[in-house]
């Protein structure tokens, strides 16, 4: 809106979009929860004001989404090792490991480094409990966090449960943590709905899901909302995902823009920014210390 525009938008929130009624100090308006761009006295109002309403509502909502869903998250939804604080691998799971007493997420670097810290070699590196020694003791420490509503917790038993086969139990567990916040527990429950595992097959469900974890920071979930996307027959939206999740480190999301920069659907110079950028996020997760560790697990064979 410009002008006077913005000054009729400010006098048709000052009014009751419904009966008309100014806000007075007994009258008091409330935003429409949806678009933010009317007001009104009572829910009888709003009932009344809805068929009028409804069209400009759906696509301002629509149009609201949309940011929250494109606007780049400041980091993955794993974040930074909580001891070096440097962000960590996006493409690796295995250059870093949750502890199961206090689920942190720790990286490589940090347990070698504790590891070889005299003293402290028997220690989780963040809280300093006694490491688990077995998948028993392991457990123990899981269900321990599972019984104060851990999301992390909540998701690796969900997780097993879905490897395992168990897809009620993974539902349950893993609904549990997403309505906590936990992105990654968003995107498992997008491969139940899509599999009918546990649930009826559901296709909006599956949907929704994948945008959770997306604006949580999940790469993969992005990935995978570039691609139902592309196979939707709208590549702008697939571009604008796909590029959020490159400069998030995700190298599959570089690929598929490669593939559309070569065909012409992307300029050189937006493929080249979102490849420095993707460079840079690579770049952020390296480390002397994790290079070490790296070097001494793989002559352990591990």
């Amino acid at each position: 809106l410009e002008g006077g525009g913005r000054r009729f938008q400010r006098v048709i929130m000052m009014c009751c979009a419904g009966c008309g009624i100014g806000e007075e100090d007994d009258i008091k308006l409330k935003k429409c929860s949806a678009c933010y761009l009317v007001r009104y006295c009572s829910v009888q109002c709003q009932k009344e004001h809805r068929s009028q309403h409804k069209q400009n509502c759906k696509k301002r909502a629509a149009e609201l989404f949309d940011e929250l869903l494109f606007k780049q998250p400041e980091s993955t939804h794993d974040g930074d090792c909580h001891i070096c604080c440097l962000p960590l691998p996006t493409n690796d799971g295995k250059k870093c490991t949750i502890m199961p007493c206090c689920s942190q997420l720790v990286c490589n670097g940090c347990i070698y480094a504790n590891d070889m810290r005299k003293g402290t070699n028997h220690k989780c590196p963040f809280c300093q409990q006694a490491r688990a020694l077995n998948q028993e003791e392991a457990d123990t420490y899981i269900m321990k966090r599972v019984k104060v509503d851990d999301p992390v917790a909540l998701q690796q038993v969900g997780l097993r449960c879905y490897i395992e086969g168990k897809y009620n139990n993974a539902f349950e567990h893993l609904t549990k943590a997403a309505k906590l916040g936990d992105a990654q527990s968003h995107f498992f429950l997008s491969f139940l709905y899509r599999n009918g595992q546990g649930v009826e097959e559901d296709k909006k469900k599956e949907l929704h899901h994948l945008e959770e974890a997306a604006i949580g920071g999940h790469q993969f979930a992005r990935h995978n909302l570039g691609c139902m996307e592309c196979d939707n027959g709208r590549l702008d939206r697939a571009v604008k995902h796909w590029n959020i999740s490159a400069i998030l480190g995700h190298d599959k999301s570089v690929e598929m823009l490669k593939q559309v920069h070569m065909k012409g659907l992307v300029s050189k110079e937006d493929f080249a920014t979102t490849l420095h950028a993707y460079q840079a996020a690579i770049d952020a997760t390296k480390s002397s210390q994790r290079e070490e560790a790296e070097d001494y697990l793989q002559r352990r064979g591990m």
